[in-house]
C-alpha cells in the first residue's frame, strides 16, 4: 500500500570509505512541511553510498562501495523496514552508482575504480542475480591523479528501456550501448566531452529530447540535445558555479515540469539554479548556507533535500514553484556521513 507520509531512504558512507555512518537511514517525511523525522539505520551494509529502487516492486538497492564491489538489495516492509533479498558481485572497484531499467528486468552498476559497467538481471521478486555482462571502458584523459584510467561514474538507462548511456570520469566520455534480452550490452558509440571536464553525472529532461551533463573536474554543465539516432549532440556549455574558491560539482537534477536544472558544488558550498527555457541552461541564482561537501540533491514534493557529507547533515530547503529558487534558509536533520538520498514519491510498500 502507499504509506501518505512517505519514506525516505539515505545511503551513507561507513568506516570502511572513511565515513560516520553504518548503513541505510529511514526518514519519514512529511508531506506538508518537508521536515524528515529520522527512524534510524534500517539496513547495516558496508557504504552503501548510492541507492535506487525497483519501478514496481517494493525493493530497494545499494551499491557498496568497496574495493571488491557489491551490490545489495531488500524488501521494502510496511514503515520503512527492510529485509535482506541479495548481494551479488559487480565484477569492479568501488560502485558508485546504480540504476533499474524502466522494465525492471535488469539492474546496471557503474565501478568506478575499474572504470566497467555491470549488468544484473532481476528476478522475479526483484532480487538481482549473477552478471549478464560486465563491460570495461579504456582510455584516460589529460588531469592525471584523476583520469589515469577509466572511472564509470553513472549509468542511465533510457526511457524506452533497450539503451543505456554510461558516464565516464577518468575518460571524459559518455558511452552509449544497446542491451539485448539476455542482458549483454552492445556499444552503439563513445561521445567524447571536452579533454579535462571530468564528467561525473547526468540528468534527463522530462521532455525526452535534452540531458545536462556535470563536469566535476572543470566545473562545467553541457546541454545536449538527443538526434534522431538517440545520439547527444552538445548544444550549449555554462559554468556550473559563479562563486570564488573551489567549486567541484556533484549532483545535478532536473525538476519534475522541466523547468529548472540544480546543481550541487562541493567546496563553495552552494546550489546553482537554472532555467532551462532555451538552448542553454540559464543562471538564475545561487543558494548559499550548505555544508561544504553537498554531495547529492533530491526534489521531492517540492522541497529539496541535499546530502551534506561532510557537514553529517541532510539539509531540507522549500522551493518557490514560481521561481524555482530554494529558500534562504534550510531546515537540517544529523545524519552521517550521508551521501544519498532516495526520495519517496513512487514507494511503493509491501
Amino acid at each position: 500500500m502507499s504509506d501518505g507520509a512517505g519514506i525516505v531512504y539515505i545511503g551513507c558512507y561507513t568506516g570502511q570509505s572513511g565515513g560516520r555512518g553504518t548503513g541505510i537511514v529511514a526518514a519519514r517525511r512529511d508531506a506538508a512541511t518537508g521536515g524528515l523525522d529520522v527512524l534510524g539505520v534500517v539496513a547495516s551494509t558496508p557504504s552503501p553510498s548510492f541507492l535506487a529502487r525497483h519501478p514496481r516492486l517494493p525493493v530497494l538497492y545499494a551499491v557498496n562501495e568497496l574495493p571488491e564491489g557489491t551490490v545489495s538489495a531488500w524488501t521494502i516492509h510496511s514503515g520503512g523496514a527492510l529485509t535482506p533479498l541479495a548481494v551479488r558481485s559487480t565484477g569492479g572497484a568501488e560502485p558508485c552508482h546504480l540504476a533499474v531499467d524502466p522494465g525492471g528486468e535488469f539492474l546496471f552498476v557503474a565501478n568506478y575504480g575499474s572504470g566497467s559497467v555491470a549488468v544484473h538481471p532481476l528476478d522475479p521478486t526483484g532480487a538481482p542475480g549473477d552478471r549478464t555482462d560486465l563491460v570495461r571502458h579504456d582510455g584516460r584523459g589529460p588531469v592525471p591523479d584523476r583520469q589515469a584510467g577509466p572511472h564509470a561514474h553513472m549509468v542511465s538507462p533510457d526511457p524506452a528501456g533497450t539503451g543505456l548511456l554510461a558516464v565516464d570520469l577518468g575518460t571524459d566520455s559518455l558511452y552509449r550501448y544497446d542491451r539485448d534480452p539476455q542482458g549483454r550490452l552492445h556499444p552503439t558509440g563513445r561521445i567524447p566531452t571536452r579533454p579535462g571536464t571530468g564528467p561525473r553525472h547526468l540528468a534527463r529532461h522530462p521532455d525526452g529530447r535534452r540531458c545536462f551533463l556535470v563536469g566535476e573536474l572543470d566545473a562545467s554543465v553541457t546541454a545536449y540535445a538527443f538526434d534522431d539516432h538517440g545520439r547527444p549532440v552538445e548544444r550549449a556549455r555554462v559554468a556550473a558555479s559563479r562563486r570564488p574558491g573551489h567549486v567541484q560539482p556533484s549532483e545535478i537534477a532536473v525538476g519534475p515540469d522541466g523547468r529548472f536544472l540544480y546543481l550541487a558544488n562541493r567546496g563553495v558550498g552552494t546550489v546553482a539554479v537554472f532555467a532551462l527555457d532555451g538552448e542553454s541552461p540559464r543562471y538564475l541564482a545561487e543558494v548559499s548556507g550548505i555544508g561544504d561537501w553537498p554531495r547529492h540533491l533530491a526534489l521531492l514534493g517540492g522541497h529539496l533535500y541535499i546530502a551534506e557529507e561532510r557537514a553529517d547533515a541532510v539539509a531540507v530547503f522549500p522551493v518557490d514553484p514560481d521561481s524555482g529558487l530554494p529558500a534562504a534558509s534550510p531546515g537540517r536533520v544529523a545524519v552521517p556521513s550521508p551521501t544519498c538520498v532516495l526520495g519517496d514519491q513512487s514507494l511503493i510498500l509491501g
